[in-house]
């Protein structure tokens, strides 16, 4: 394992860039985490985002506290690999549509016809993008 250091490494943003499921832990205060599995994009800027419901759990959580961490690892099968980042995440009320369009072409694959009605549904529905700073990452491959 390596130290823990501030940023994303170009290795970590490579890993992070593949259609990997994420799971998200805003901070819950006494409560324990709730982990989710999310969709997430690495930005070029090194931040993570992912949408969600303007009135999900994960945004009533962050809007008491703004701490949250997004853990992904190698699926079965690779040497195992996994990259920790935590920080702050901001709401952000624009920018969720496009993202969720981005991210279904990245994880069903662009155009994918039998998911044609899912996608539909999912950019009907409102969201916001969470964005979240890291100021903590940890990895470890072996």
């Amino acid at each position: 394992m390596t130290t823990d250091r501030t940023s994303l490494t170009v290795e970590d943003l490579e890993f992070l860039r593949r259609p990997l499921h994420g799971f998200f832990s805003p901070a819950a205060g006494p409560v324990p985490p709730q982990p989710r599995p999310v969709w997430f994009e690495a930005t070029a800027d090194g931040t993570l985002q992912l949408f969600t419901p303007p009135d999900s759990p994960k945004v009533r959580r962050l809007q008491a506290d703004p701490r949250a961490s997004l853990v992904v690892a190698a699926p079965v099968g690779e040497r195992e690999r996994w990259v920790s980042v935590s920080g702050p995440t901001t709401v952000e009320p624009d920018g969720a549509r496009e993202l969720a369009e981005r991210l279904a072409a990245r994880y069903w694959g662009p155009g994918e016809p039998s998911r044609a009605e899912d996608l539909a549904a999912l950019l009907a529905a409102p969201y916001v993008r969470l964005v979240l700073h890291p100021r903590t990452v940890r990895r470890s491959t072996y």
